[in-house]
């Protein structure tokens, strides 16, 4: 454990204090006591029913471990690294905790992300075996022409093809591998989830085991969870979600806590609304997790009842924030009052920091809530970098336990993200007040959220530079209220040149995925807004964009 020293002016502390945080793989702390419940429900895809127990599903992480490492199977090595090319399913979880089991590091990729996007990923973190569906073999063959050590491929839903070192999941599994499970070091990588952080092109967050229980640890609190309160000790909920689990919010925000609380996780490969509503009316959940755009559907969608909601006691509110226009249109639809908690995180703090707790004052309108325990944070100013009080505006900084070790083979990054004394500088910029509630305003990080999914403006401007037209461009978010922000790009043509809105468009939109495309438009200029290091001033970008819409 780091110990620093704490003289410093107006840090602030968690009012939750402290929690006892084990030195345990986070497999092993997620499963611990599943024996008790072997026969409940754990995991379920809502779409096409398939569900597995808590015992099923702990036989199959067991089976996937031994099957990666055994000469038979995989023969990974301890230093592999294994890629999740998967939507939510449930095959997501023995996929994930198997690799973890066999000290593996686990990276995920959207599936959803053209060929490009993943092979660029999975060549960066050292991807040697991808478990993906028979439907992006295509992109796991590709890739295995793009790198010398590859090991195999395992199909969910497919079978053997040894010829093409293809392995059907189901087969692997029942073959029944047997391999010594290696003694987990807590302090190894476990996860690599890429995010952008406050600024360049996507980067692997090393996240080791102790990073990701002591999240899950902290979220145990009875004033944060009710699932840890007496009156909640022996109930099973359903809880319905959407966020992906190859997200850090899906996945250690939501999959791996409500598994360790032995609760029974529904969600769906794909948000198609009649599913989602059709999960709603079956399976008769008591949680949501959701983030901004789909509180927005459940509110305004006119085939979305008030008995569709009847369950329901709890949404939890990830990714960005939601206005309380939005909650309050939401309670409409209910028609009682809901329990509505908000949380703030990052990638990079496995995610969770700042949490709402379970019951609080409803007129702290805006606040992502109050320091998750063991949490320690900071408001430091912008002009002179000094800390601040209360209700003074700044950019947070954030320490804990759950703070990442650091980007992969990216020292330069890692030094800007995370200070010497073990800061992480969250991009973001907030206040407090005197209860200790945080009320995030702005960002100085570069990154662009579409409904709650990150873009990093540096890649699609990598993209436009492309193009022989393009003599300079900068990208950034412009306010959307379906998704929060599009994003817009800034062109600046080379003399004598001409090129079309939707050609630019076209161009980028082969080369990315749906959310990352330029929805926001182009906008022609005559010079991109740089300061003397040559840095975008990304707040005159904004003013071009205003001064345009009007």
């Amino acid at each position: 454990q780091r110990r620093y020293a704490s003289q410093e002016r107006n840090v602030m502390k968690s009012p939750f204090g402290k929690m006892d945080i084990p030195r345990q793989s986070v497999t092993e702390y997620i499963f611990e006591g599943y024996e008790k419940y072997a026969d409940k429900p754990a995991i379920t895809c809502g779409a096409s029913k398939r569900s597995y127990t808590y015992g099923m599903t702990y036989e199959m992480i067991k089976r996937m471990a031994c099957g990666l490492l055994s000469q038979k199977g995989c023969a990974m090595r301890k230093t592999d690294v294994l890629g999740l090319l998967l939507p939510n399913i449930p095959e997501f979880v023995p996929a994930l905790h198997g690799g973890l089991m066999a000290g593996l590091t686990v990276t995920f990729a959207n599936p959803l992300y053209t060929p490009e996007e993943v092979c660029r990923q999975f060549e960066n973190a050292g991807v040697t075996v991808i478990v993906t569906l028979p439907l992006l073999l295509p992109v796991a063959e590709l890739f295995k022409t793009k790198v010398k050590q590859y090991k195999g491929t395992i199909c969910i839903g497919g079978k053997h093809d040894f010829e093409k070192n293809i392995y059907g999941f189901e087969q692997f599994l029942l073959e029944n591998h047997s391999s010594e499970l290696p003694e987990i070091d807590c302090d190894a990588t476990a996860i690599l989830p890429y995010s952008s952080g406050t600024t360049g092109l996507p980067k692997g967050v090393e996240l080791t085991h102790y990073n990701l229980v002591a999240n899950l640890a902290q979220g145990t609190h009875p004033e944060i969870s009710k699932y840890y309160r007496p009156e909640y000790a022996n109930r099973k909920d359903t809880i319905l979600t959407i966020p992906p689990f190859f997200h850090i919010y899906g996945l250690n925000g939501i999959l791996n806590p409500v598994m360790k609380t032995k609760n029974h996780v529904v969600s769906i490969p794909r948000f198609i609304p009649e599913d989602y509503i059709q999960c709603l009316a079956e399976f008769r959940p008591q949680f949501l997790f959701v983030v901004p755009s789909l509180l927005l559907f459940l509110a305004t969608h006119p085939k979305i009842t008030a008995d569709h909601l009847a369950s329901v006691e709890s949404v939890l509110v990830g990714a960005a924030p939601a206005s309380l226009q939005l909650q309050e249109k939401f309670r409409q639809k209910v028609g009682r009052d809901v329990d509505i908690a908000q949380g703030y995180g990052m990638t990079e703090s496995a995610p969770v920091t700042l949490c709402t707790p379970f019951r609080y004052d409803q007129t702290k309108v805006g606040t992502c809530g109050q320091l998750y325990p063991n949490t320690e944070a900071k408001i430091v100013s912008l002009s002179d970098g000094t800390n601040l009080g209360p209700h003074q505006t700044g950019e947070l900084y954030i320490r804990g336990p759950q703070v990442m070790k650091g980007y992969l083979k990216n020292e330069a990054a890692t030094k800007e993200t995370l200070t010497e004394d073990g800061y992480l500088r969250t991009g973001d910029v907030a206040y407090y007040d005197k209860d200790g509630f945080f009320f995030i305003v702005d960002r100085t990080k570069e990154l662009i959220k579409v409904k709650g999914n990150q873009v990093s403006p540096t890649e699609l401007e990598n993209i436009v530079l492309e193009l022989p037209e393009v003599a300079d461009v900068a990208v950034a978010g412009v306010p959307d209220e379906a998704a929060g922000e599009l994003p817009r790009a800034f062109v600046v043509l080379k003399p004598g040149t001409t090129l079309k809105e939707s050609e630019i468009q076209e161009h980028v939109k082969e080369r990315v995925i749906k959310y990352k495309q330029l929805a926001g438009g182009v906008l022609f200029v005559k010079e991109i807004p740089r300061n003397a290091a040559g840095k975008v001033i990304r707040q005159q970008l904004h003013m071009l964009s205003a001064q345009f819409d009007d």
